[in-house]
């Protein structure tokens, strides 16, 4: 099926195919047959064709994280890495964000570009998306909390209890630590367990790794079943991601 971005700009990579060089960013849309697809980086484990797909796991020692006195205009963040579990990897949150969480800059979420390998209780920068600044002065009375890019290693939603947000279905087998398209929205098909029936709200956290089941409250609804649902098959659903 050919897909276009959702502006209508081409799409470098294949739907069904998995590759190691990155060709769109990350998050990217696209569209086709009145579906939505996005652009994501598989975790440490390939995809499984008709799993719901689970963002990666927080890290919350990248939790209220000490900023340095950040200029308003800057073009990167100034912070310190908390103790033990606080040091980042090289990139780690590269294509993610981080968001002022206390006062100063209260609210503001910032696109980050890249940054160094900063070790824990070290002094280290998070660099902005090109041509996004620092908006409101910070000081070190400020705290920045950091979100990974939702589809950045994203892994099969676990059993019982998300660990994240359900971004969506794999419908191709994407290599581990490779690039690909999963979908979000429009008709697709997804692991069901339990008999759900049909137009019945689903949810991704159940008893099954990696399944749709009967929606109840409180829980994310990420899909709508299509069709009266049989416990362990991959059925037809409305996925309702994206619009």
């Amino acid at each position: 099926m050919k897909i276009t971005g959702a502006n209508g700009q081409a799409c470098a990579q294949p739907l069904f195919s998995s590759s190691a060089t990155k060709y769109h960013e990350l998050g990217f849309k696209a569209v086709g047959g009145g579906r939505s697809f996005r652009y994501v980086l598989a975790g440490a484990t390939a995809l499984v064709v008709g799993n719901a797909l689970q963002a990666r796991v927080e890290d919350t020692d990248h939790d209220a994280i000490a900023v340095r006195a950040t200029a308003l205009g800057a073009t990167s963040l100034l912070i310190t890495t908390g103790a033990s579990g606080g040091a980042l990897d090289e990139n780690e949150y590269a294509d993610g964000y981080a968001v002022i969480d206390t006062t100063p800059g209260l609210g503001y979420t910032y696109h980050i570009k890249s940054h160094a390998a900063i070790a824990a209780s070290t002094d280290g920068a998070l660099v902005l998306d090109d041509n996004e600044t620092v908006q409101v002065a910070l000081t070190t009375s400020s705290k920045i909390t950091l979100a990974a890019n939702p589809y950045k290693s994203v892994i099969q939603h676990p059993v019982t209890t998300a660990t994240q947000a359900c971004i969506g279905g794999a419908i191709y087998p994407v290599t581990a630590a490779e690039y690909g398209w999963i979908q979000t929205g429009g008709p697709g098909a997804g692991l069901i367990a339990g008999t759900p029936g049909a137009g019945q709200p689903l949810t991704s956290t159940g008893a099954v790794a990696g399944a749709l089941t009967v929606h109840s409250a409180e829980l994310n609804s990420p899909a709508v079943m299509s069709v009266t649902g049989r416990d362990g098959k991959v059925l037809p659903v409305f996925w309702l991601l994206d619009a």
